[in-house]
């Protein structure tokens, strides 16, 4: 069976080409390969209307098991929160285990059986999982990997008097990443053509394992952080989910375990990037199943800091500063003091209104630039591309959310004060950087890369002598590519001619619309970091500042926080992705 028949048999058909008896007599046979011509045409369109028929039916197969687990995962995650008495943090783990060991399985069955088989991986898209976002996802997996110890010698002291499912999972966890590591390192690129209805389900229950373990994290995490106040309760405390009602009654065996949940919490962000990441690879997987992928429009992208100054060092300037006024407000609202905490806010206010305005200012410089720009926006759907897109749209929603609510607390209680003034203007500066840095990033995510080769001289100093050669370059390819147009590129590198008599240099210094995108590009990286660091590593100004509080009561106010800071936070990390790959195109 040839791989086409293999190809067509998975999605539940087999044709075979027709046979014609062969005859002497050349009108039959015109006749014959005309006929040919039209079974085939017919055969061909047969089997694209099948094909896409069954496409349809693995695509809602596989999107039927994502939306069973997530809401049942949700309903699990929510009652753990909200009811510790009839479902509690060990039933969710039990779900996460179970998850966790069948996609396992199913990433080992893929490896070991499914990717060897002939004609299996025909294509790798070339966009999808480049080396820097799989460095990435093993960094936030080492560190996921660290976190997973720390639980396992943390929850050991509590194995007397607890649950051992508690060890179970981080030590079950831990394997799932080491595999999915491997996995998606190896694999983030194929287009697979056999077994699609498998595979799909396979890559859907991936993400959805991925998402879940987000969720968990960040509900885990987001209860750690919130700190309910005194008039709420008894006194003001941190959740623990341990034990029902926020206390614990069982008491550790070793002395080391304050220190090891303490640990644990600080590797939470990176656990939780570490999820988001393979998530994405997942989906962009799961798209590319069954792709025939067109490699010719590929640019081979490669990063250097050449002729790029200021951008850094103004953002490493800003990361400095930024970290130093996050360690003062830690420290300061850690002492519980009002005068120490209403000082610490305001500093945190003032370096994120100078951050979020440098911003703002940056990218507009940077959209200028691009109706500046004579490169052309890139054809053809690109799944790697619209996630990016998609994803830098939908997470930057959290953080709106956030700063609206914000906005109309401050109006809607006409408070008055410098704190409050810097909270407002926080917030309208941070809707109004979120805008013009998604305008910015996509418009970069959806030009072609610069090609340094159009700005190298030409061994030609006769421009007739370049185009005689490239035509009969033209005429000597063979006759299929004949009618084929001209690429655009081999325009431009036929046309470009050097001065007579000027020297051939091997490197040129970047023009300055190049280089202004890619200051631009590294100063809103560096500044994106930052604001992800601060939220992602306990800085909560909208619980410290108590207005969203009471003016939205303090329930609905932690849900608008938890709900939203969560996605803001991604935003923060996904737009370092992205700008990176817009630095590397610009």
């Amino acid at each position: 069976m040839t791989s086409e028949a293999e190809m067509a048999a998975e999605e539940g058909y087999i044709y075979s080409p027709p046979t014609f008896p062969s005859t002497p007599c050349s009108i039959h046979l015109g006749v014959q390969a005309g006929s040919m011509r039209r079974g085939s045409d017919v055969l061909s369109t047969s089997g694209g209307r099948m094909r896409e028929r069954g496409r349809n039916r693995s695509w809602l197969l596989s999107s039927i098991i994502t939306v069973n687990v997530l809401i049942l995962g949700i309903a699990l995650v929510s009652g753990s929160v909200f009811n510790n008495i009839k479902i509690n943090a060990i039933d969710l783990q039990i779900f996460l285990i179970v998850l966790v060991i069948l996609t396992t399985a199913w990433m080992l069955y893929y490896t070991i059986y499914t990717s060897r088989e002939d004609h299996a991986v025909l294509y790798k898209d070339s966009h999808a999982g480049p080396v820097w976002l799989r460095g990435g996802l093993v960094l936030f997996g080492i560190c996921s990997l660290i976190m997973d110890v720390f639980k396992i010698a943390n929850y050991v002291g509590y194995l007397h008097c607890d649950s051992a499912v508690k060890i179970v999972f981080p030590a079950v966890q831990s394997v799932f990443i080491l595999v999915q590591t491997y996995f998606l390192w190896l694999h983030a690129k194929d287009c697979v053509q056999l077994q699609r209805n498998i595979t799909r389900c396979g890559l859907m229950l991936t993400l959805s394992t991925n998402l879940m373990l987000w969720m968990a994290a960040v509900t885990e995490e987001s209860i750690h952080q919130t700190v309910v106040p005194p008039e709420e309760g008894n006194s003001t405390h941190s959740y623990d989910i341990r034990a029902p009602g926020g206390y614990s009654s069982c008491n550790c065996s070793h002395s080391a375990c304050a220190i090891l949940e303490k640990a644990y919490y600080y590797l939470y962000p990176f656990n939780i990037e570490y999820s988001l990441f393979a998530s994405a690879m997942a989906y962009v997987m799961w798209k590319n199943v069954g792709r025939l992928v067109d490699e010719h429009n590929h640019h081979s992208l490669h990063f250097h800091l050449k002729d790029v100054l200021v951008g850094p060092v103004v953002g490493l300037v800003m990361l400095v500063a930024g970290l130093g006024t996050f360690v003062i407000y830690e420290v300061d609202v850690e002492k519980g003091d009002p005068g120490k905490r209403d000082t610490a806010l305001m500093i945190h206010y003032v370096m994120n209104t100078v951050a979020v305005t440098l911003m703002s200012v940056s990218t507009v410089a940077g959209c200028a630039i691009y109706r500046l720009d004579q490169r052309d926006h890139v054809s053809g759907k690109n799944p790697t591309r619209s996630l990016d897109v998609g994803l830098l749209i939908g997470a930057s929603i959290g953080q709106f959310t956030i700063c609206y609510f914000t906005i109309v607390a401050v109006v809607g209680t006409g408070a008055m004060g410098h704190l409050n003034a810097l909270n407002l203007a926080v917030s309208l500066l941070t809707v109004i950087q979120l805008c013009l840095q998604n305008i910015f990033i996509i418009e970069g995510l959806h030009r072609e890369p610069f090609h340094e080769d159009m700005h190298r001289a030409s061994v030609f100093t006769n421009p007739y002598v370049l185009q005689a050669q490239a035509h009969r370059d033209i005429h000597n390819l063979p006759g299929t590519f004949m009618e084929t147009k001209l690429s655009p590129a081999l325009t431009v590198h036929s046309m470009h001619v050097a001065p007579s008599g000027s020297p051939l240099p091997q490197r040129h210094r970047l023009t300055w619309k190049r280089r202004a995108l890619k200051e631009i590009c590294a100063f809103l990286l560096l500044c994106n970091i930052l604001l992800w660091i601060m939220p992602a590593f306990g800085a909560r100004p909208q619980f410290d500042n108590t207005i969203g509080a009471e003016f939205y009561e303090f329930t609905m106010w932690v849900a608008v926080v938890n709900i939203g800071l969560p996605f803001g936070i991604f935003y923060r990390m996904h737009s370092v992705a992205s700008l990176f790959e817009v630095f590397l195109t610009s």
